[in-house]
């Protein structure tokens, strides 16, 4: 992202303290351990730190000025000094000027679970059809979006940004600063729902995506009964689901899923029918942005899930599918049913803790075990202090507190060959039981 000072006084409003410059372009920077020579520095401030007291080294780090919210923060060796009330505040109104110079097609893409996995599968279509930018990472907050639009190239065509939130407001803020052309919420159950209280609140931070989104934007969303309840019909709206007369799942394995929709075939080489439901949304994202179905299907074919989300690895005789970046009741649902119904035996799960789900976190865990008395399951284990409560009747359960115990009652007494699902929330670092298994 490169603007002059015309241009960042007009995005910001910024007051000009100092300027001893032309006015030239100058690149930005949030970080004094990154800063390169003649970059602007942008000071954060967050609950643990404040940027704008690493101002000086920013400066002797090559920083050619700075933005502070503080007027008494002046420093004579510095050529720029830019006062504003919200640093933060100005770093996405920069991006958001910069954005509009470059005017890619933006679609924006929230949900309570598989927003990311449909980021990927979004940007494996997109790419296809022209120079696409996607939020990398978990880069789906503000500093996020920010550094999403800074990655714009003046030939970009298309912009994918994923939308996260904690709390109300916030996709309202990250939608008022994207400007979405394509608004899609993939899905709004009860990730979260321990920080908003119920499923209409998650429903409603999750239509906030609308806000902002242009004219002649439209809606793309699960076929949910609260974002319906919710929806002002100001855009227009497409649902999809699985119950979609238009949809006919023709073919469904361990690692793959043909289906067909709206009259052409598509391939997934990856397993799952919330993977094919996820695609509906990518496939009327790009019919509704002019791509053609051979380009969307190609594009389909080609995604690969990035790590930790149904990665299949084959580990010292045991085939681990890892899908614990992240877990929720219905997500785990959603990988239970796709690793029980379609994987041969024999076959095992390694469970544990879901984070956030509130004062009934116990009860959606032993939900989950009564969800899993329906499906045949060699073996479960668990780990965690509320995966404890996950013990269906008619599977074979043990609990552990110790990763590596877990790790080491598989190797001794599981067959070469068992399929292993693991799903459990991040903080759960099960990465490290696979990582003891390699062992």
């Amino acid at each position: 992202m490169k603007l002059n000072l015309n241009e960042i006084i007009k995005a910001t409003s910024a007051e000009i303290l100092k300027s001893n410059t032309k006015n030239n372009d100058y690149e930005f920077s949030t970080d004094t351990r990154s800063i390169k020579q003649g970059e602007i520095y942008i000071p954060l401030k967050g609950e643990s730190f404040d940027g704008e007291n690493f101002i000086e080294i920013a400066l002797k780090s090559g920083a050619s000025g700075y933005f502070t919210s503080d007027k008494n923060k002046f420093f004579d060796n510095s050529q720029i000094i830019l006062y504003v009330k919200d640093t933060k505040e100005a770093y996405l109104q920069l991006a958001n000027y910069y954005k509009n110079k470059i005017k890619p097609f933006t679609i924006a893409i929230t949900g309570s679970s598989g927003k990311t996995t449909v980021k990927e599968m979004m940007y494996s279509v997109f790419k296809n059809a022209g120079k696409t930018v996607k939020s990398e990472l978990n880069h789906n907050n503000e500093i996020g979006l920010c550094q999403t639009l800074s990655a714009l190239k003046s030939d970009t065509k298309y912009l994918i940004v994923e939308m996260g939130m904690r709390g109300l407001g916030e996709i309202e803020l990250l939608s008022k600063y994207a400007q979405p052309d394509i608004a899609v919420i993939v899905n709004a159950g009860s990730a979260h729902i321990g920080r908003l209280g119920s499923l209409l609140n998650i429903a409603k931070a999750k239509f906030e995506i609308t806000k902002y989104l242009s004219d002649n934007g439209i809606l793309i969303t699960h076929d949910n009964k609260l974002i319906k309840q919710i929806n002002d019909n100001k855009h227009k709206t497409i649902y999809f689901s699985l119950e979609d007369k238009n949809l006919n799942i023709k073919e469904m394995t361990s690692e793959s899923c043909f289906f067909e929709y709206k009259g052409n075939d598509y391939k997934l080489n990856v397993a799952g029918e919330h993977n094919i439901q996820n695609s509906l949304s990518v496939i009327e994202a790009g019919l509704y942005s002019g791509l053609t179905p051979e380009l969307i299907k190609k594009g389909l074919e080609e995604f690969t899930p990035i790590e930790k989300r149904w990665d299949i690895q084959e580990i010292n005789g045991f085939k681990v599918i890892n899908d614990s970046y992240n877990s929720n009741p219905e997500s785990v649902k959603a990988a239970l049913n796709t690793f029980l119904s379609y994987t041969p035996k024999p076959k095992a799960v390694v469970l544990g803790d879901m984070g956030e789900l509130g004062l009934n976190e116990e009860e959606y865990h032993t939900q989950t075990g009564k969800f899993l008395e329906k499906f045949d399951c060699d073996c479960l284990l668990t780990i965690g202090e509320l995966a404890k409560y996950i013990k269906p009747e008619n599977i074979k359960t043990i609990h552990f507190e110790n990763k590596i115990e877990l790790a080491n009652y598989i190797k001794n007494n599981f067959e070469k060959g068992t399929n292993i699902l693991f799903k459990a929330s991040r903080f759960m670092k099960f990465e490290e039981i696979i990582e003891e298994l390699k062992k």
